[in-house]
């Protein structure tokens, strides 16, 4: 049906609240302040993409919460209580700018004896987990794991883990724990005996301990699906089932490759069919390959990647992590991270999810903020976020933007607003209290902390974090670019400056911020969707698109091409609104904050330039 009927049925819909049409979607029953008719609706998984129930094409933008569930202060819970965990919630959509998280549950805490299930914990964590819901935040749990189990560890050993109940750890008479020479926690994986011996028996289901996992699983999910209302569990997008997978050794004539497709897929498809058991049919498993498939050491690197998984299809999602081990090691990156410096390595999580047929989401990626390398942070994390965003860099951008690739979705290690401020026995020992940065491991990577008056505050650049990405894509994304400034002490890093080929953009930009979308319309009546920073004041906002030019947006209404509207959440957190009137059309749309006032000729002669450079590359 023509676009512009639509739009006037969509109108009556929002109006009527029962009209249901082909080409307008019914209005949803708004439980969430400040949504729109075309807010809260579930997530699947389409053409390599997640999607919308308007068919709009999603990206996931968030953080880790959190590290705490590791440590046993607060019990395995990520908060102390729910209103720490709604004061986080309220912080990391305002403050961090994220839409979704990945929610980290305890295993131990979850099965504390064998066969029996802690339901005090699991009311507990929805609790804590309805706090970022009924915030507008999307959901993804995990249970996670470290170096297999704390269980593992003496009370005087440098390292500890998670994961594993004690009971589980009990069953296998493993050696005492010891990594010999070593440097970094992650050594563990590999070289310390008692790590190794019990991810094996995991893997191969020895005293059935795989088995006694999938029964927690499957009675968690159901516990979630049954204590949470059908609106929250909208927001529930799927489910990590086990945190960065390892062998911990190989048998004989056993490579990592034929590992993952003897021992980790059948995992994940039993797993899959457990969350069928438990009402998630219509929800993914965002399964992560042999954690070292995409190590950028050479030594650590291992085949995999879920390469002989076949079409995984929309009910998984490829989910993997990235750190630059190099950056890390302060030794094999001697330098700061650079423009483009992970096109290559984000590009291939791009390929191997679209040789799956299915949604990528890198569920971490950060650097250290503490310590020896803790330099590098601010270049590292601005070139992860340059390559989620586009697998083009920044100085080549402007000039080959179609090969940007899809918008990656990701939720940066961490989120934990105790940081600094812990109280944890490590390995129980009285003598071993940790107080510092995440207590766990020596590590120091959350993006937030609480102030002395107990207000969140962020550690890392706002600029850097709170961004403009497309939240929502009404039709199909073509390429995205954001600039967005951030500072490496005194230096201001700009490495997607606008090319002097469009004096008039770059006039209009300036020193400010910019970030440029383009997409390809869809039939659907729901807008295109940007999320706006909190230094993007809708008043102070200037938008260049082909669909007009707005300088101070208005308030959304379903007949405005260009307008503003709250996020969903009630956190004063807000989005840009992009509607089109067509199907099948190329459209663009710059938002910035670097003018001001900007005339009437400025923006036309702004529009005109970025008109005709899209109709050059598109």
């Amino acid at each position: 049906m023509p676009n512009i009927r639509a739009r006037l049925l969509a109108v009556l819909v929002v109006l009527l609240g029962s009209l249901t049409v082909a080409g307008a979607p019914p209005a949803t029953a708004a439980t969430l302040s400040g949504s729109l008719w075309f807010d809260e609706t579930p997530l699947t998984v389409r053409n390599g993409r997640f999607v919308d129930g308007n068919g709009r094409e999603v990206v996931l933008r968030g953080y880790n919460v959190s590290g705490e569930t590791k440590l046993e202060e607060n019990g395995g819970l990520p908060f102390a209580s729910p209103a720490d965990a709604k004061k986080s919630a309220t912080a990391l959509r305002a403050l961090g700018g994220g839409n979704s998280v990945r929610f980290l549950l305890s295993w131990a805490h979850a099965e504390p004896t064998r066969g029996t299930v802690d339901t005090a914990y699991l009311a507990a964590a929805t609790e804590q987990m309805r706090a970022f819901l009924d915030t507008g935040i999307r959901v993804y749990p995990d249970f996670h794991q470290d170096l297999y189990s704390r269980h593992l560890f003496d009370a005087g050993s440098w390292y500890t883990g998670d994961g594993a109940p004690k009971w589980a750890v009990s069953l296998g008479s493993y050696p005492r724990e010891s990594c010999g020479i070593c440097f970094f926690w992650g050594q563990n994986i590999t070289q310390n005996q008692a790590v190794t011996k019990a991810q094996y028996d995991f893997w191969h289901n020895t005293y059935g301990l795989q088995d006694s996992f999938l029964d927690t699983a499957q009675k968690t999910m159901t516990y979630l699906q049954q204590h949470l209302s059908e609106a929250e569990f909208a927001f529930v997008v799927g489910f990590d089932p086990y945190n960065e997978p390892y062998a911990g050794s190989y048998e004989p004539g056993r490579t990592s490759r034929t590992w993952e497709q003897s021992l980790l897929w059948p995992f994940y498809e039993r797993f899959r069919a457990r969350m069928d058991l438990a009402g998630w049919q219509d929800k993914p498993a965002f399964v992560e390959p042999n954690l070292f498939w995409n190590a950028d050491i050479d030594s650590q690197r291992q085949e995999g990647g879920l390469l002989d998984a076949g079409t995984l299809g929309p009910r998984y999602v490829f989910n993997t992590h990235f750190y630059d081990q190099k950056a890390i090691s302060g030794i094999l990156m001697w330098g700061n991270a650079s423009d483009g410096q992970y096109s290559t390595d984000f590009g291939t999580i791009r390929d191997r999810a679209s040789a799956t047929a299915t949604a990528a989401v890198v569920s971490e990626f950060g650097h250290p903020l503490s310590g020896a390398v803790s330099g590098k942070a601010p270049t590292v994390d601005k070139a992860m976020y340059q390559a989620l965003d586009s697998r083009v860099p920044g100085a080549s951008w402007w000039s080959d933007p179609a090969a940007s690739g899809p918008v990656l979705s990701g939720t940066q290690w961490q989120w934990d607003i105790y940081s600094g401020r812990h109280h944890e026995l490590m390995n129980d020992n009285p003598d071993k209290v940790r107080t510092a940065a995440d207590a766990w491991n020596d590590e120091d990577l959350s993006a937030v902390r609480l102030d002395d008056s107990g207000a969140v505050t962020l550690r890392q650049d706002a600029r850097l974090l709170d961004r403009v990405y497309p939240g929502a894509t009404a039709g199909t994304t073509l390429a995205f670019t954001y600039e967005d400034r951030s500072r490496d002490g005194a230096t201001t890093l700009t490495w997607n400056p606008v090319p002097g080929s469009l004096p008039n953009v770059s006039r209009l930009v300036g020193s400010g911020r910019y970030g440029l979308l383009v997409w390809r319309s869809g039939p659907g009546s729901a807008p295109t969707e940007l999320h706006l920073p909190a230094s993007f004041p809708a008043a102070a906002t200037t938008v260049v698109s082909d669909l007009g030019t707005a300088y101070g947006p208005p308030a959304y209404t379903p007949t405005a091409p260009i307008a503003a509207a709250p996020e969903p959440g009630g956190t004063g957190s807000r989005r840009l609104l992009l509607t089109d009137a067509d199907s099948g059309a190329v459209h663009y749309a710059l938002v910035t904050n670097g003018a001001t006032s900007p005339s009437a000729a400025l923006l036309e002669a702004a529009r005109s330039e970025l008109s005709a450079w899209a109709a050059g590359h598109f």
